[in-house]
């Protein structure tokens, strides 16, 4: 007999909120037993997980009064956190178990793991790296959380730190690209949902790993598979890489 837990919905007002509703309410084990958005009064122990989908600084909120109380689990996918927010989740994490990521996409989990593979063979010397991502011209942070992802896969696979090989976007008369550098392009517009594209570029020929959303339900359908994993595990940051098995792999 499937095992019935419950799950809470923080930010359900939103695209994406809306969409893990619907996913949660077509599913016949799980029990929704809170909404809310930022302000509202929220009883933490109706949830054994809750899927936030709000604001940087909601989440943080979420995840200091969850690891407060002792639960219930967190899957976070907000996105645009600074590195104070971050560390303020993993300071929670130390308490809740956490599933976080800028990303719920099994297809972008397949892609980061080619892009850092790509990365770990493709000498930096020889081959450019330039990451491009579209979204709809509502979304506020840049590069995506998804884009930030990939670059982060690119630079492990060079075994270097993004922050050091991260380009400053193109613009105006500069100097040549400088070898072993990782760009980043972004575009907003129209109701575009996610387009990532990551380009090794050599002298000879371009390799292209690329992956389309066609429907947001896809990333609902992630964050609630993420919740039915996190639930009944330890304290810890968790990504989609321990929850599809990756890592382990």
């Amino acid at each position: 007999m499937t095992e019935i837990f419950h799950a809470g919905i923080s930010g359900y007002r939103g695209r994406m909120g809306r969409a893990v509703s619907n996913v949660l309410d077509a599913r016949s084990d799980v029990v929704v037993a809170a909404r809310f958005d930022r302000g509202d009064a929220v009883d933490l122990h109706l949830c054994d997980v809750i899927i936030d989908f709000s604001t940087p600084e909601s989440s943080v909120a979420l995840a200091k009064a969850c690891a407060e109380a002792g639960g219930p689990a967190l899957v976070i996918g907000s996105t645009g956190l600074s590195a104070e927010q971050e560390a303020e989740l993993e300071q929670a994490a130390e308490k809740i178990a956490i599933v976080k990521s800028g990303n719920f996409s099994l297809g972008v989990n397949m892609l980061i793991g080619l892009v850092r593979n790509a990365a770990q063979r493709l000498d930096a010397k020889d081959w450019d790296i330039e990451i491009t991502e579209a979204h709809h011209r509502r979304k506020v942070d840049s590069p995506s959380g998804t884009a930030l992802m990939l670059g982060e896969a690119a630079a492990e696979g060079r075994r270097v730190d993004l922050d050091d090989v991260r380009t400053k976007p193109y613009d105006g008369v500069q100097d040549p690209r400088e070898s072993g550098k990782i760009g980043f392009s972004t575009i907003r517009g129209g109701g575009i949902i996610g387009e990532h594209s990551v380009m090794f570029a050599s002298d000879d020929e371009i390799l292209t790993l690329s992956h389309s959303a066609i429907d947001r339900s896809l990333f609902a359908k992630g964050a609630v598979a993420a919740s039915a994993w996190v639930r009944s595990r330890p304290a810890g940051l968790y990504d989609m890489q321990d929850v599809l098995g990756f890592r382990q792999a």
